[in-house]
């Protein structure tokens, strides 16, 4: 797989990203010159995992660790995608080189590459997140300047863009998927506690955060646990014959052949003949 084929099958996530990482931009600009924002956006390439470091930095009582812990939680599912993206290298695909690049991996790079059909080649994955990381950090850029020079007014309407990517992303996920909507409203009920319960509300932005998305993880997974393949068999299947086999004829373990004569019946026809 060449490089050239990766930055063919990159271009369309780069324009998406380009768009939402200008809201990024915007949103950060509040807080940080557009050169630290756009170095935010250069050595991190997770979208949700910066809005959350954001919304740290905005709290006055925010620390440095709370951010670790919560970008180390909401960026956890990339070690599982590489996990499964490392069975589809070629074997070329070196230690090293997978160092390297693993900083490119982001939901839609890891759906894009594990789809190929063919092993994927470093090269290959080089040149599928060249223009997705453009795209991000220039967006960022973009975002950052003009979040400094253009009015308060207009900022914050673009700033709109931010919730309407994250309901683009949730809303269809959860009309489709019932344990999904479950775990969104059990993480809007816990953020809602946080917010307006006297109790609760002294817990910093992000350690509510943090606990809201495991309380909702753990709750989902409890709720709603994934069965096997094998559970999902109904009762008196387990050793059915596919239909094919049994149209064929072909003899189940310790038994005739689907649709064979007994030895006796066929005998007494031929002594009748």
């Amino acid at each position: 797989m060449k490089f050239s084929k990766g930055v063919q099958d990159g271009l369309p996530i780069g324009l998406g990203y380009f768009a939402v990482s200008f809201s990024f931009g915007i949103a950060g600009s509040k807080l940080l010159s557009w050169p630290l924002v756009t170095f935010i956006s250069m050595t991190n390439l997770t979208s949700a995992g910066q809005f959350a470091g954001l919304q740290i930095m905005a709290d006055a009582a925010g620390t440095f660790i709370e951010m670790a812990i919560a970008t180390f939680f909401i960026n956890l599912r990339y070690s599982l995608m590489a996990i499964s993206l490392s069975q589809k290298v070629a074997p070329n695909f070196g230690t090293f080189k997978r160092l390297l690049l693993a900083t490119g991996i982001t939901d839609e790079i890891y759906a894009l590459a594990v789809s190929q059909a063919e092993p994927v080649t470093a090269r290959y994955f080089a040149g599928l997140m060249v223009l997705p990381y453009i795209g991000w950090s220039s967006g960022t850029l973009c975002g950052a300047v003009c979040g400094e020079i253009l009015p308060a007014v207009v900022t914050n309407a673009l700033g709109v863009a931010l919730y309407g990517m994250f309901v683009a992303i949730v809303v269809p996920q959860m009309k489709a998927h019932r344990p999904t909507l479950i775990a969104v409203l059990i993480a809007i009920a816990c953020s809602c506690a946080f917010r307006y319960v006297p109790a609760l509300s002294g817990v910093t932005v992000g350690f509510a955060i943090i606990i809201c998305a495991l309380v909702a993880s753990l709750l989902g997974a409890a709720l709603f646990p994934v069965k096997d393949d094998e559970d999902d068999t109904p009762d008196g299947q387990a050793g059915a014959q596919p239909a094919s086999v049994q149209s064929a004829g072909v003899q189940p373990a310790g038994g005739q052949p689907s649709g064979a004569q007994p030895a006796g019946e066929c005998r007494q026809r031929k002594e009748g003949t």
